[in-house]
This record gives C-alpha cells, sequence and structure tokens, in this order.
C-alpha cells in the first residue's frame, strides 16, 4: 500500500504537545505531526484483561500511519485537549476495540520513549501504561486493527521474546518493566 491511500486525518484530531518536564505546550494535529522530526506530545498505551485473566494482544491495521502491521498492546493513543488519560482509553477501546473497559490502573505512570525510524516516522511520547479490564465488547474497527487474540502473559512474554519483529517498539521496552511488574499478577488472575 502506498504512503497516499496510507491514514488520512480525522477532522478535529489533535495530540497535545508537552516540554521534556510533561508541561502542556500547545496542540498539533495528529497525523501530520508524525515524521522523522516528531515533537515531544502526551500518549498513552493500555493492556486490556478479561475475566479469566487474559491479556487481548493487537495487530494494528496495514492502513495505519505509524507502525502498521505490527502486533502490539490491546489499545495505544493519544488523550486530546483537556481529556484526561482514562477517557482516552475509554474512547479508544471503545473506538478501536468496540470494547468497554473498566478497572483502568496505572502501571507505569512516568513511561517515555522515542522510537528508531521506521517507515520514515519517529515516535516522541510520554506515555503512561495502564491495565484495564473487559466489560462488554462487539466487534474490532477494521481500519484500527487487522487481528487479535486473547491470550495468557506468560504466552505474550514467550511470544515477544521468540519473535521481537513482530512487535512494535513500545511493547518490546514497555514488557522490561511490566515483566515482573506487582500489579500485572491481579489482572492474570481469573475473577
Amino acid at each position: 500500500m502506498d504512503k497516499s491511500s496510507k491514514q488520512q486525518e480525522k477532522p478535529g484530531e489533535y495530540i497535545v504537545l508537552v516540554d521534556d518536564d510533561g508541561n502542556e505546550i500547545g496542540t498539533a494535529p495528529k497525523l501530520a505531526s508524525h515524521h522523522m522530526h516528531t515533537p515531544l506530545h502526551k500518549a498513552f498505551s493500555c493492556y486490556v484483561f478479561d475475566d479469566q485473566g487474559r491479556f487481548l494482544v493487537t495487530q494494528r491495521a496495514r492502513s495505519k500511519k505509524v507502525w502498521p502491521g505490527v502486533w502490539t498492546n490491546s489499545v495505544c493513543g493519544h488523550p486530546g485537549p483537556g481529556e484526561s488519560d482514562e477517557a482516552a482509553i475509554a474512547r479508544r477501546a471503545l473506538d478501536e476495540l468496540g470494547m468497554t473497559v473498566s478497572d483502568i490502573t496505572p502501571l507505569l505512570p512516568n513511561y517515555r520513549y522515542s522510537t528508531p525510524p521506521f517507515d520514515g516516522i519517529i515516535e516522541n511520547e510520554i506515555c503512561p501504561v495502564y491495565a484495564a479490564r473487559l466489560d462488554t465488547t462487539t466487534a474490532i474497527n477494521p481500519e484500527e486493527i487487522e487481528a487479535c487474540l486473547w491470550v495468557t502473559w506468560s504466552d505474550y512474554m514467550a511470544d515477544i521474546t521468540a519473535n521481537p519483529d513482530k512487535y512494535s517498539y513500545w511493547a518490546k521496552d514497555q514488557l522490561t518493566q511490566l515483566r515482573t511488574h506487582p500489579q500485572i499478577a491481579t489482572f492474570t488472575k481469573s475473577r
């Protein structure tokens, strides 16, 4: 798929720009801001678990501008201007996965990363990491998600270790801190 047919900017979608201390300094159009010199901005990552303690791993749609076709955590995105991370997680979970979630819990509140260039784009985000519980689900949005699988946390850790090129940069980087995170155990237990 060529760049011209990649995901198009939705009207009114803006990211929140921040300084190195996380202070908001402005806004910018989301897709137009992702390039080789992406400004530092707010984002989030969320790992969704079901009542059986399984984690939802997703494959990004091949039409996505950033990291198309790679496997990653359940849902990630950007809070809009004036939007809390929790509200953004709920919004994106519904938009991408057709899910409602609850028990949104911060795991890595100070996570920050910058990727090496990937297809001409560098991610540069202050990106708190959360876990959440699945409440209800309908259908995934094919414009956002190519595929998804419910897996055990141990199977996820094994697969990302065995097949690192399959996964997003941030999923691999976050796992270095989440692998033994004490709160993960509360989400991987059946309810």
